[in-house]
């Protein structure tokens, strides 16, 4: 078996006026050596959120960060640091997680009304080290578990991840 990598998670893509914080676990490989959040080219996540806020996907990476931000939408992940044999998340090293500092950016966020995991892992991480130090306002906040967009998730194709995210484009749209 392979020895672990050490992998450090990138920073948040958040802008003041925030609605919707995406949270993933920790990037793969291939999005931490593009630094880019989402690099895989088989991964969904720019193009569904293309079909639910109309940004084009094909944009320059800091354009898409912009179209996303301007949309209402942040990204960052729960883990910011983890040791990983290869991208995928039933490959974190279990004990090495060191979680981001999710709780105090939500406290920074006044118009945030969701958050959106982006898969299980990303979501159990939440309700491990993210949930006990959120305080009141951001416990009354909704949390979805959302099927991962990663190509590993092939069980979802895209019209059908379009259709368990709705609520994040509902949150947006209202």
């Amino acid at each position: 078996m392979t020895k672990p990598t050490l992998c450090i998670g990138l920073p948040a893509q958040v802008a003041a006026d925030c609605r919707v914080l995406v949270l993933g676990s920790m990037p793969g490989v291939a999005s931490l050596h593009a630094a880019q959040y989402y690099a895989h080219p088989r991964n969904r996540f720019w193009p569904l959120m293309s079909a639910l806020t109309g940004m084009d996907p094909r944009l320059a990476y800091v354009d898409r960060l912009q179209a996303l931000q301007s949309a209402g939408v942040g990204l960052w992940d729960v883990i910011g640091q983890c040791e990983r044999r290869g991208s995928l998340d039933t490959a974190i090293v279990r004990g090495s997680e060191v979680p981001n500092a999710v709780a105090e950016l939500i406290d920074r966020l006044p118009a945030l009304a969701a958050m959106a995991c982006n898969g299980a892992t990303a979501h159990a991480a939440f309700l491990r080290y993210i949930v006990p130090v959120l305080d009141e306002r951001a416990r009354s906040l909704p949390v979805w578990s959302l099927p991962s967009t990663s190509p590993a998730n092939a069980a979802w194709p895209l019209p059908r991840l379009q259709v368990a995210w709705q609520p994040v484009a509902d949150v947006l749209a209202g």
